[in-house]
């Protein structure tokens, strides 16, 4: 029942979040913060995650094709693909559960204990859309592009270390990038980060707004937000591949 009781409320955040229509202009400023907390705040963990995911599963890639009848070329495809597919959204998104998603959800937690929330509720403001919306929004605007910069730097690492170690040439890998490319890649690769990106943002959200307590359950509130959100995108990860792919 508990279960039931938070998927419940979570849907409730959402919905009072549009039932109230207020001034725009208000969240617009608001919503900038925000794309600014969340795409400078998670660049450096993603462009070094980048880097080294794309250059470690060349090296493994390599490692795994022993047989002389299976062209060089083709470790250029499998990191290519691997990165679009799978590494670069799932991997990334998960990392930035637990640096956007706590910051959400102790942020959230600490105005709600220190009764900030509750104050702005008697001004007459939707503290679910002016304190949430911006957030989700912000989100589902920069994750898909901090995802688009982690597959460019992830290929871009993936070529490095592999003429660095000398496992395959520039033109090699080249060849490899371009070989039998689908367009539908990218598509399922941003469908994904979208997804994954309102988990990420509406998931810390719900804990966050809803803590109660002190400062020992803001704690325990955020570290149960990354790991419910971990599990979601992992199933939203299985469930999308099933039906997409």
């Amino acid at each position: 029942m508990n279960f039931f009781s938070h998927v419940g409320r979570y849907f409730l955040m959402l919905k009072s979040m549009f039932s109230k229509p207020e001034n725009h202009k208000m969240y617009w400023k608001e919503f900038m913060h925000q794309c600014v907390e969340i795409g400078i705040g998670a660049l450096p963990i993603v462009i070094i995650i980048s880097l080294f995911l794309g250059a470690v599963t060349t090296v493994q890639t390599a490692y795994q094709l022993v047989s002389p009848l299976v062209p060089a070329s083709t470790i250029a495809t499998i990191v290519r693909d691997s990165v679009i597919l799978e590494l670069s959204p799932t991997v990334v998104n998960i990392v930035l559960a637990g640096v956007i998603g706590s910051k959400i959800a102790s942020e959230l937690g600490n105005m709600q204990i220190s009764e900030q929330i509750d104050a702005q509720e008697i001004m007459g403001i939707n503290t679910k859309s002016y304190l949430i919306l911006p957030k989700i929004g912000a989100a589902l605007v920069v994750i898909p592009c901090l995802i688009v910069l982690s597959a460019v730097l992830a290929i871009w690492g993936g070529r490095f270390a592999g003429i660095m170690t000398g496992i395959i040439s520039e033109e090699v890998f080249d060849i490899g990038l371009r070989n039998a490319f689908k367009v539908y890649n990218i598509f399922f690769a941003l469908v994904k980060s979208y997804t994954f990106a309102f988990i990420v943002s509406s998931v810390p959200a719900y804990y966050g707004y809803h803590v109660k307590g002190g400062a020992l359950e803001i704690g325990r509130t955020s570290t149960t937000a990354v790991v419910v959100s971990c599990i979601l995108i992992l199933l939203a990860d299985y469930v999308l591949a099933a039906l997409m792919l």
